[in-house]
C-alpha cells in the first residue's frame, strides 16, 4: 500500500557553481562522500547529477511528512546525509535512510522506497513513492 508521495524540482545552477568550492558547506552537508564520488564519475556533469540527488532528499522528505497527514510536518528534522542515493550494480537508483530518517521510516512501517530521477542543462525532478 502506499503511504507516501513526494516530488521535488531543483536548479542544476546553484550545485553546478558549489562545485567550484568543495569545501562549501552546502556540498558537505547535503551530501555523504558515497554520494559526491558518484556524481563525479561518468559523462553526466556532475552538477546534473548533485540536483537530482538534493531533488530526492527533498522529495523523500516530502513523502514522508504526506505519511504522517495531520502531523507537524519533518521538512528540517533531518540531516539530509541521513537520506542517501545509492545504486544497483545497474545504476539504478534507491534511497538508503540513516540514522533519525531510518528510524521515522521504521516507526510508519515503511517497507520500500520507491525512487525515479531525472535531469537536464538546467533542472532536476525526483519522485519518491513510499510503501508500507
Amino acid at each position: 500500500m502506499i503511504i507516501g508521495l513526494g516530488v521535488d524540482l531543483a536548479e542544476v545552477g546553484p550545485w553546478a557553481e558549489a562545485l567550484s568550492r568543495p569545501e562549501a558547506a552546502a556540498l558537505q552537508g547535503t551530501f555523504t562522500a558515497a554520494e559526491r564520488a558518484t556524481c563525479r564519475a561518468g559523462p553526466t556533469p556532475e552538477g546534473e547529477r548533485l540536483a537530482a540527488r538534493f531533488a530526492a532528499k527533498e522529495a523523500f522528505i516530502k513523502a514522508i511528512s504526506s505519511a504522517r497527514f495531520g502531523q507537524p510536518p519533518l521538512l528540517s528534522a533531518f540531516d539530509l546525509r541521513e537520506i542517501e542515493v545509492v545504486h544497483d550494480t545497474f545504476g539504478r537508483p534507491a534511497l538508503q535512510l540513516h540514522g533519525r530518517a531510518a528510524q521515522v521510516a521504521e516507526a510508519l512501517g515503511l517497507r520500500r522506497c520507491w525512487l525515479s530521477l531525472s535531469h537536464e542543462a538546467k533542472m532536476a525532478t525526483a519522485t519518491v513513492i513510499l510503501e508500507g
